[in-house]
């Protein structure tokens, strides 16, 4: 009985990436993510506006597209745990996968700087978990460390079947669209995304404007320097040291592009109008993409663009319950309803 028609990335796009007949094939059936028209947002820019949404992947997040491709190659070597560092969707993803495959996973992460709705998923996927006090960078070097001396498979996008996975999505958008978009637009932390979708197009032979935004507390790639504590509420991009930065300016420069500084009022504005105007709630890291197009929207050239919205809004439900205004609860009578609905 074929229960599913869409098979996940690995299946979909077997000629494609480095996978045999012998690699065992871990999967959640990622990929497959809708490609949505956003008529609010086309409207404001004056181009017809699609959003990838990536959170509606198994753990929520892109990253699932690059662990499939990470965890089964990992297991067809033989290993027995994976490891990561992570400011939360790489630690969900990780975890889920590696319960899948019936391996440990090891997470090292910053503490107190993880969205709850991530964390959650590492703690009941059964990942052992390390906090650290310290930044992202503090924590992929020790795994960097750990990896080199101790049986367990990096599945940071270091990891080259990171970014051979998450390639596909730029495959998905080709297939939907039947064109290349004029504009690709991403939110820049690690920089491993925005590197994997471009090499994603020009495997194709497809050459979009590659746009990048940073939060402009996290942004070394815009400044040219590291940043030694970044800081943003977008923390899913709270990287002070990108792993892919050389991927990330690659991309920029190849395709015509660009990468941007977008403030954390700016974030949260978008945040807002997606979930208020789309009808769509992703986490803010996602918003900085479409912040980013709003802020530039002079420069578009003609043609479609395309925003990937990273990650579901219910990955860090604190910005939306904590930037929301509830106000005091009233009496359980209606007049005091609709006294505080001013009707």
């Amino acid at each position: 009985m074929d229960l599913n028609r869409w098979s996940g990335v690995i299946a979909e796009y077997r000629e494609r990436l480095p996978v045999g007949p012998d690699t065992p094939i871990v999967t959640l059936l990622e990929g497959g993510t809708p490609l949505l028209e956003a008529p609010a947002l086309s409207e404001l820019v004056g181009r017809d506006v699609y959003l990838k949404l990536e959170g509606s992947n198994p753990t929520g997040s892109f990253k699932d597209r690059g662990m499939t491709l990470a965890v089964s190659k990992a297991l067809e070597d033989g290993a027995t745990a994976v490891a990561c560092a992570s400011t939360g969707n790489t630690s969900a993803s990780a975890a889920a996968y590696a319960a899948r495959a019936g391996i440990a996973a090891i997470v090292i992460l910053p503490a107190g700087m993880v969205a709850g709705g991530k964390l959650a998923q590492a703690i009941v996927h059964g990942a052992t978990i390390v906090p650290i006090d310290g930044s992202f960078d503090d924590a992929l070097s020790l795994v960097l460390e750990l990896t080199a001396t101790h049986d367990a498979a990096l599945v940071n996008s270091i990891n080259p079947y990171r970014i051979d996975g998450q390639q596909t999505a730029a495959w998905e958008v080709m297939d939907v669209l039947g064109e290349s978009p004029a504009v690709h637009a991403l939110p820049v932390g690690n920089a491993g995304n925005i590197t994997a979708y471009w090499k994603g197009y020009t495997a194709v032979e497809a050459a979009p404007q590659m746009w990048g935004f940073q939060a402009a507390g996290a942004a070394p790639i815009v400044h040219g320097a590291i940043v030694d504590d970044p800081e943003t509420i977008a923390t899913a991009i709270r990287i002070g040291n990108p792993a892919s930065w050389d991927g990330a300016t690659a991309a920029r420069d190849a395709s015509g592009g660009r990468i941007e500084v977008v403030t954390d009022e700016e974030i949260l504005d978008t945040y807002r109008f997606l979930a208020t105007a789309e009808g769509v709630f992703c986490e803010p890291a996602s918003a900085a993409a479409v912040a980013g197009v709003l802020k530039h929207r002079d420069a578009l050239p003609p043609g479609p663009v395309v925003c990937t919205l990273t990650g579901h809004g219910l990955k860090d439900p604190e910005t939306a319950v904590t930037t929301g205004q509830l106000g005091e609860p009233v009496a359980p009578r209606l007049d005091a309803v609709l006294e505080r609905l001013e009707l």
